[in-house]
């Protein structure tokens, strides 16, 4: 397996992973009937804009390759947006990988990418045990902060983790 930073032919590639992770890690958190109305297509606009726009000069989005050309999942990562975190952090702005990869190392080596000098941070969906267990193993751990946002028509809850940075 490769990791490397996207390209623009790979919107068409990380918009079906996006999908496809979002219907099976929120199944039963958030509604089943915006779950399945999922579409590749209705994200490939994003990734196709995300990856032919020159991102932060850190960060970015980065995919873990199989065999060559199957793309298995994504990261993507950069400054943190939070204003209590100041200039002071990285954020994982999403990271996904295709249910048929869970558990394979490929959200490992996709966490890999983001520098550990820095303390980073993250928003997970309240309820996605399996998210949760995998950033604690991963070093991070919840800090407190939490926000409510409509996702699908449904309010959702999203807790924030931190993981220490090696220079903090």
């Amino acid at each position: 397996m490769e990791v490397r930073p996207a390209v623009p032919g790979d919107a068409e590639a990380i918009a079906r992973v996006h999908v496809a992770t979002w219907q099976a890690a929120y199944r039963g958190l958030l509604p089943d009937a915006f779950l399945d109305g999922l579409r590749w297509e209705d994200r490939l606009a994003r990734w196709t804009a995300a990856l032919s726009t020159p991102g932060p000069t850190e960060g970015g989005a980065w995919v873990a390759v199989e065999n060559g050309t199957e793309i298995r999942g994504f990261v993507e990562w950069g400054p943190a947006r939070d204003e209590d975190l100041g200039a002071a952090g990285n954020e994982v702005y999403a990271i996904y990988v295709a249910p048929t990869a869970w558990r394979s190392g490929v959200g490992a080596a996709l966490l890999g990418v983001v520098p550990t000098s820095r303390d980073a941070v993250l928003w997970v969906l309240a309820g996605n045990v399996r998210a949760l267990a995998f950033y604690r193993r991963h070093g991070f751990d919840l800090d407190g902060m939490a926000r409510r946002r409509e996702i699908g028509g449904a309010e959702a809850s999203e807790r924030r983790m931190r993981r220490s940075g090696d220079d903090g």
